[in-house]
């Protein structure tokens, strides 16, 4: 008990003591501590947010407001006891002015405390729970929350003929918020749940809960996986035939993720789902953005790498705002209400949540030109987080 109770001291003093370390280094560089899964379940997420974040500074510089931009990249592995971990060492020993990324929700939440205690900003790239922002005045997120695109999907399937679904959804934070909007909408638009099954989040087996979604025999399997699982979903749901039984695909857009997609087979031609961003997305700032990731890696981005792309723009946009000073309060403040046209269209910094707003589009999986793409045929413009505005 005592050895325990001199960590949990040690930690934030050890924290503090380096504040006057951070402000000396701030007259040099300001350091980004860029925490993202790169091995594991979760890799190929980890790999976009870094892979955006190094596109953004290959076209905007290494400086800004005369301060020069380094960026640590550390793998966390997806595993909240790493995040946390690396956290500390970044802004004790890296003096680090901000961290930022976090593939999964548990990590973005591992890392807050030390956030509030260092007085720095976090950067939520990826992690989609709506309850992150609260856990910290110094979050700040680009990425999206469950509850934008999950509500809109169960409107949207409940008028659209879809009378009875089976879910499955990954048993963690994020996908118990994807089922709570969905089904909330989704009842209360007549619709019925045949079946509810909750997967592992980590090395998930669907092939089981498969089969029983077919024995079901609903008319959709409304599905929320994480970025990076839904190339394994996609390639179990064709083996067990739910494809040509008939069953269609709805849900938010984690698993149809672009970075994936075109290796998912024709099983996921007419999948709609409802989500903040697609590689075919019409616009001339996308169009760009698209072939300059395709140039540097070689592959598709998705909305993993737009979430990453968008949070450096937004660290780049508020040390413009505060001529150069990297203070933690002065540059959550700058980014607070915070403006700007992303490849995915639109979007803001709620001033008061620290959310993202955003457009949320509905998209099915089409073939254009011999690939498959979530083509968009509607949107929802200026999405707050229901998750919050629902208090």
């Amino acid at each position: 008990m005592v050895t325990k109770w001199l960590v949990r001291l040690i930690v934030p003093i050890c924290i503090l003591l380096a504040q006057p370390h951070l402000a000396a280094a701030a007259e040099e560089a300001l350091r980004i501590g860029l925490i993202v899964p790169l091995t594991g379940g979760q890799a190929s997420t980890g790999k976009q947010l870094a892979n955006a974040v190094k596109l953004y500074m290959s076209e905007n510089g290494d400086t800004v407001a005369g301060r020069k931009i380094e960026v640590i990249v550390r793998d966390d592995g997806a595993i909240p006891e790493n995040t946390k971990r690396i956290a500390q060492e970044l802004i004790v020993n890296d003096k680090v002015g901000i961290i930022a990324g976090f593939g999964i929700t548990p990590a973005a939440l591992a890392a807050a405390p030390l956030a509030t205690q260092a007085r720095i900003p976090e950067i939520v790239m990826l992690a989609g729970t709506s309850i992150i922002t609260e856990r910290s005045p110094y979050i700040v997120r680009t990425s999206f929350t469950l509850a934008q695109s999950s509500t809109i999907i169960g409107d949207w399937a409940a008028r659209n003929g879809i009378k009875k679904v089976a879910t499955l959804t990954t048993d963690y934070a994020p996908g118990n918020d994807a089922l709570q909007f969905f089904k909330a909408r989704f009842l209360a638009g007549g619709g019925e749940i045949v079946d509810e099954v909750k997967v592992p989040l980590v090395n998930p087996d669907f092939a089981p809960f498969l089969q029983r979604m077919k024995d079901a025999k609903p008319d959709a399997l409304y599905v929320f996986v994480p970025g990076g699982q839904g190339g394994n979903f996609m390639k179990q749901f064709s083996e067990r035939g739910l494809d040509k039984a008939g069953i269609r695909i709805i849900g938010p857009g984690d698993v149809m993720d672009d970075d994936l997609l075109n290796n998912m087979g024709d099983a996921a031609l007419g999948a709609v789902t409802a989500h903040m961003y697609s590689a075919a997305h019409n616009s001339p700032k996308n169009k760009a953005f698209v072939a300059a990731y395709g140039k540097m890696f070689g592959s598709r981005p998705g909305f993993v790498a737009v979430g990453g792309y968008d949070g450096i723009h937004l660290i780049y946009q508020a040390l413009k705002k505060t001529g150069g000073n990297s203070d933690g309060d002065a540059l959550v403040e700058a980014m607070k209400g915070m403006t700007w046209e992303s490849p995915r269209g639109p979007i803001s910094i709620d001033p008061e949540t620290r959310d993202i707003v955003q457009n949320i589009y509905i998209r099915k999986v089409e073939k254009v030109d011999g690939e498959l793409y979530n083509v968009e045929f509607a949107t929802f413009e200026g999405v707050k987080d229901p998750g919050k505005t629902a208090k």
